[in-house]
């Protein structure tokens, strides 16, 4: 599926946004007849409301959508989606007062309201879409590339493990390679151990579809960008096994792994003036008799001690030989993104993105690239007091201290311990919309790399 805006030449109909505000002088600009439907049928400009507007011979000439107040508009993240449905299919622009950067929200909530996951329903005929005309001033390229890495990302996290195991995995990471120019490579099985991945290798060894270290390169010129992204295609929890209901969103765990493709194929769509870097570690966190075992002590890539204290915190371990394989080669910022934690979820929620780093340039970069990219993020801290917790003593680090507080600050401090030399920050992302939203439907969704694509021209002096 491919997001576009209508064609700049084609004709288009209008859609009116009328916010509760401005209601009432709408309506007086308005033709009697016009006027007239819309006190009748009741129309007062809440959020997300829709009138269409009929001609004498009933066809649909315009339409007229409600955009609330400045509480509701605050309370709803692209509010004008919500409407997309209720549009005739065709071309349509926007009429109103929009600030600029509503307009944008808006040309890009259409954007993602058009995403559709239909690879299970098959034959099942395609909807008329609804197309809107890209408002004067905003960069389409750009909005498109955000939509295509977003819409790569969803499909990704939507798709169930049965057909995305590590080796499917690789086979999205070398087609997305492949279409941008860029090379890939893989370390599969137990070539891991030869070449010094142990847990990467320990994590995903019980599985019969072996694990693997993924890494793509592209551009020669310009800042080093370096992305990891955890890519745990199914999480069983290994011998401390999750309950049932714990499992069922396990298909999503390789969230991290989903945003981070999604976040280079924007930079390479967009052909941003750096060299990229791409990791991930692909496993499926299994059971069987060669599992790894609660209080069994790994020795990482980077030489440093792990007691494995809960065989369900293997993310962390996987990330932490790719975040010191990431470390031996120079680069001028390092991002990590995650399904890491249920404790991060329980800080924030499902719509937030919580990020770590102890660079204040990067954070503040981040947070205005949050708001040009309409990805909310939320800084949590690196609070280096906590880092007695994860040493267990018998080991350099314990995976899961039994601590019972601060589970993502913990876990964020762990991966900490294996970057040095780049500048840092790690995302503790839930990748998944519990409920439809605008332009967000029910599964899985990214989270802060648009808010990253925004930050990189201040983090890397683009």
């Amino acid at each position: 599926m491919t997001p576009q805006f209508a064609d700049p030449a084609a004709p288009s109909r209008p859609l009116h946004v009328v916010s509760a505000e401005g209601l009432a002088a709408f309506l007086d600009a308005q033709p009697p007849a016009v006027k007239a439907w819309l006190t009748a049928t009741g129309f007062d400009g809440a959020l997300g409301e829709l009138r269409l507007i009929p001609a004498a011979d009933g066809q649909v000439t315009a339409a007229v959508a409600g955009y609330g107040n400045a509480k509701a508009r605050a309370r709803t993240r692209f509010a004008l989606a919500k409407v997309e449905a209720g549009l005739p299919a065709g071309n349509w622009h926007l009429a109103g007062d929009l600030t600029a950067d509503q307009q944008a929200e808006a040309a890009l909530a259409f954007l993602l309201q058009s995403y559709r996951f239909d690879r299970y329903r098959p034959g099942k005929p395609a909807a008329e879409s609804v197309r809107l005309k890209l408002p004067d001033g905003l960069d389409a390229a750009r909005l498109t590339a955000m939509a295509e890495g977003e819409f790569l990302t969803r499909d990704l996290i939507n798709t169930p493990a049965l057909d995305l195991g590590p080796d499917d995995l690789q086979a999205a990471f070398f087609a997305l390679a492949d279409r941008f120019g860029a090379t890939a490579t893989a370390i599969v099985g137990d070539d891991l151990m030869a070449q010094n991945f142990p847990m990467i290798h320990a994590v995903g060894r019980a599985s019969p579809r072996a694990p693997r270290l993924l890494e793509m390169r592209w551009g020669t010129t310009g800042p080093a960008l370096t992305l990891v992204g955890k890519g745990v295609c199914f999480d069983t929890g290994g011998l401390n096994i999750k309950t049932g209901n714990s499992m069922l969103l396990m298909k999503k765990d390789m969230g991290g792994a989903a945003t981070v493709l999604g976040l280079a194929h924007m930079i390479m769509r967009l052909g941003l003036p750096l060299r990229l870097r791409v990791l991930v570690p692909a496993v499926e966190n299994a059971i069987s008799g060669n599992a790894q075992r609660p209080r069994d002590i790994l020795t990482s890539r980077k030489g440093l001690t792990v007691e494995v204290n809960d065989t369900d915190a293997e993310g962390r371990l996987v990330l932490a030989d790719a975040l010191a394989f990431a470390c031996e080669e120079p680069c001028d910022a390092l991002i990590s993104m995650a399904t890491l934690t249920g404790a991060a979820r329980i800080a924030v929620g499902p719509d937030l993105a919580p990020y770590y780093t102890d660079d204040e340039v990067m954070a503040q970069a981040l947070e205005s690239g949050a708001r040009t990219g309409f990805d909310p993020v939320w800084r949590m801290p690196f609070w280096t007091p906590y880092d007695p917790i994860i040493e267990p003593g018998i080991a350099d680090l314990d995976n899961a201290p039994g601590w019972g507080f601060g589970g993502s600050i913990t876990a964020a401090l762990f991966l900490r311990r294996f970057v040095e030399g780049p500048r840092y920050m790690h995302f503790d992302i839930y990748g998944h919309t519990p409920a439809d939203q605008p332009a967000r439907p029910k599964g899985g969704v990214g989270q802060g790399a648009r808010a990253l694509l925004g930050a990189f021209p201040t983090i890397l002096g683009l």
